[in-house]
């Protein structure tokens, strides 16, 4: 079964009709096959307690019962509030939520925001952003009310632009509130061909008058009034209208409409003496209720007199101005709810328009055969974070007494992401974080210089070094240094990785481990690559940090490495060995070099998609890679791109990071029989939080691989 993200390009185009249309397509599809269907609602509003909407839909799935508040908390993503606090941390929560929710369902239907906070344009390109991140098919609901089939047409081609800019797919449109007389019209219009020359499945709902409307309570409750006269059960009928009755009570008689809600100023009673008797009369129409303005109370014997009227409509009275109660009640739209009976009718009646007009089956088979590709970097964020929590594992931090280190550690921490020790006097760790507001009290922290296992560690480090002179009481002193020691904990299996390099230099966090971890069996060479998280997907560069110039044999090493590491975190790998000519148009000890260890990959591992030599433009652009290598099965659609030398790497990943907007993980070490890996000195918190959780997801990769003690062990 097949997820699907409605999103609406304007306000008030009925968009919650189709979503509840689309959620009884899932629960009929799903009944079928022995799935289960959640709601998501990624933008609330903030101060209206519930969202009418969302507990609607909630309460479909419930079959009409009560929604309990963790079900309805499970279904929300964030408030707008969020959002225009820190936009970049509300998307990574609502991320986070829709995939735990998600991991719980066969399919989930997601609906978009209201257009009740932000801007339209800016609030369009948030739901198209929210869709990729989710990796979710959109269906666009437009609004053809007052619209030609020509005007939604363009209006459709404008949303569908700008959500596709965002890295969204599109796979429909439905135009709601159409003529009921221009139905084909405007179908025809939505599904003819554009410019491409691909026609969009188009749908169109008629306008329906009874799901427009607004009950007298809705609107009692928009200016906070409070019943001062009639049966509080009248308040769930539905209001024909409005008038405001600023005038002389004639002249008010006049305006009067069937079930119309009448604003009076307070103080005004002879007006609201004629209201009444009007209402009980039988030559004009029943009121459905009337608001007095200012917070004037009725004479008492005007409500005396009142009262021995009979029926009368509710009488409402609020603190607001006349005008200030007339904007107030004029904002009023009518939404779904489930609040009364009128109300509930309303969403019997929205379901059944659907589907009269609209093939749910066909829906859910475009969304289901939608080939959705984009990976984010926050969806790639957010799933590597998972695969880590799944399996956690323990990576220690030797720069415990570095604050960025402890505010990652404390978000690692309380995403239970992984477990942690951190180097360093414990007293002075503990007090620096607590000082710093960065909760590390899970953290296991230890000081090298009084640790019981300094002795064990150092009769390690003087068998391994003993051919270049290290002595016990030798390495006893070396192990003052943190990235020494915490080394040695990867080494001996008292931790599964360590990141380090906040505030050492590579070497001084990279040297150890080449003395002590060394290379994974069949691996010869200790490289790096970068994880380019672009706009829509996710790409391997290497090396791009480590090997200044490697020959043929270590180039195809690290072709080889890049390639595991690719498929460790989800990549398919489809290896690009990069040059400046693309088969056998150059010539030159470069692309030599390229030839060689393309022909050793493919030797060595037969498994591999490999093509080189190749240039980038035939490596990413299918155009260029159809005229240059036709029959490639690389060519066109890489992933992991293998750099003749650093500088190349380097320079390559760097102008991508800068120009293309690529979001730059790494440099993440491969070849290690551990992972241990390096952070930029200039490193924020974001960056040690993703290379911890990278560290992690090669811990589990390299689960089973046997230590190089026991290897050594008889």
């Amino acid at each position: 079964m097949a997820s699907l993200y409605v999103a609406s390009v304007e306000g008030e185009t009925r968009k919650s009709t189709v979503a509840l249309g689309v959620l009884a397509a899932l629960r009929a599809r799903a009944a079928a096959t022995g799935g289960t269907v959640g709601v998501f609602r990624p933008l609330v509003r903030d101060d209206v307690g519930r969202d009418d909407v969302l507990d609607v839909l909630l309460s479909e799935l419930a079959d009409g019962g009560e929604v309990d508040d963790d079900t309805y908390a499970a279904s929300v993503g964030v408030g707008y509030e969020a959002v225009r606090t820190d936009t970049g941390a509300a998307l990574d929560e609502v991320v986070a939520r829709y995939r735990a929710l998600a991991a719980r369902h066969d399919a989930v239907m997601v609906l978009g925001s209201d257009y009740t906070d932000v801007a339209g344009p800016t609030e369009l390109t948030l739901n198209a952003t929210v869709a990729a991140d989710l990796a979710l098919p959109v269906l666009l609901v437009v609004k053809a009310l007052g619209r030609s089939p020509r005007e939604v047409r363009a209006v459709a081609d404008v949303a569908r632009a700008e959500v596709e800019a965002h890295h969204a797919q599109v796979v429909g449109v439905v135009a709601a509130r159409a003529d009921a007389g221009a139905l084909e019209q405007v179908v025809a219009a939505l599904g003819a061909p554009g410019r491409d020359g691909a026609a969009l499945p188009a749908f169109a709902l008629p306008e329906e008058a009874t799901l427009t409307a607004v009950g007298v309570r809705d609107l009692v409750e928009a200016c906070d009034g409070r019943l001062v006269l009639g049966r509080e059960e009248d308040l769930d009928d539905v209001a024909g209208g409005l008038v405001v009755a600023a005038m002389s009570m004639p002249h008010a008689l006049e305006h009067l409409v069937d079930r119309a809600v009448v604003i009076v100023p307070g103080d005004r009673s002879e007006v609201v003496l004629g209201l009444l008797t009007a209402h009980t009369s039988a030559t004009f129409p029943q009121l459905g209720g009337v608001v007095l303005t200012g917070g004037f109370a009725l004479p008492d014997v005007v409500v005396r007199l009142l009262e021995g009227l009979g029926s009368t409509p509710p009488v409402v009275s609020t603190e607001l101005g006349t005008v200030e109660t007339a904007a107030s009640l004029l904002a009023v739209r009518g939404r779904l709810s489930r609040r009364t009976e009128r109300a509930r009718a309303q969403v019997r009646a929205a379901r059944d328009l659907f589907a009269a007009h609209v093939d749910g089956e066909r829906l859910l088979d475009l969304a289901e055969h939608a080939d959705v590709r984009t990976t984010t970097p926050r969806a790639f964020a957010a799933v590597l974070a998972e695969r880590a929590r799944s399996h956690r594992k323990h990576v220690v931090l030797p720069e415990g007494l570095e604050p960025r280190v402890l505010h990652a550690a404390a978000e690692l921490l309380a995403g239970a992401v992984v477990d942690l020790t951190l180097l360093g006097p414990e007293q002075e760790v503990r007090q620096l974080a607590e000082e710093i507001g960065a909760d590390v009290a899970a953290a296991r922290v230890v000081d090298p210089a009084t640790s019981p296992d300094r002795g064990r560690y150092a009769a390690e480090y003087a068998r391994l070094r003993a051919h270049k002179g290290v002595t016990p009481e030798a390495a006893d002193g070396l192990l003052v240094d943190v990235t020494r020691f915490a080394t040695l904990m990867v080494h001996l299996g008292d931790a599964d990785g360590m990141v380090s390099g906040a505030v050492h230099t590579t070497a001084e966090t990279l040297r150890p481990a080449f003395e002590v971890i060394k290379t994974a069996p069949g691996r010869d060479v200790v490289s790096s690559v970068f994880l380019m998280c672009l706009p829509d997907r996710v790409l391997v560069y290497g090396d791009c940090a480590v090997n200044p110039d490697p020959d043929a044999a270590a180039l195809a090493d690290i072709a080889a490495s890049s390639a595991d590491t690719a498929e460790a975190f989800g990549v398919e790998p489809r290896v690009a060995m990069m040059s400046y000519s693309t088969g056998g148009s150059g010539s030159g000890a470069g692309v030599e070099k390229v030839v060689r260890a393309t022909a050793l990959v493919r030797e060595q591992r037969p498994d591999l998609s490999v093509e080189g030599p190749i240039q980038y433009d035939a490596a990413v652009d299918a155009g260029v890679a159809r005229t240059k290598l036709p029959d490639s099965a690389v060519a066109g659609r890489a992933t992991v791109f293998v750099f003749p030398d650093l500088n190349t790497g380097n320079t390559t990943y760097k102008a991508v990071q800068r120009s293309a907007g690529a979001v730059a993980i790494g440099p993440v070490l491969q070849g290690l029989r551990r992972p241990v890996n390096d952070l930029s000195r200039g490193a924020l918190v974001r960056d040690i939080v993703s290379t911890v959780v990278i560290t992690a997801v090669q811990a589990q990769a390299l689960d089973g691989a046997p230590s190089q003690t026991e290897e050594a062990a008889p």
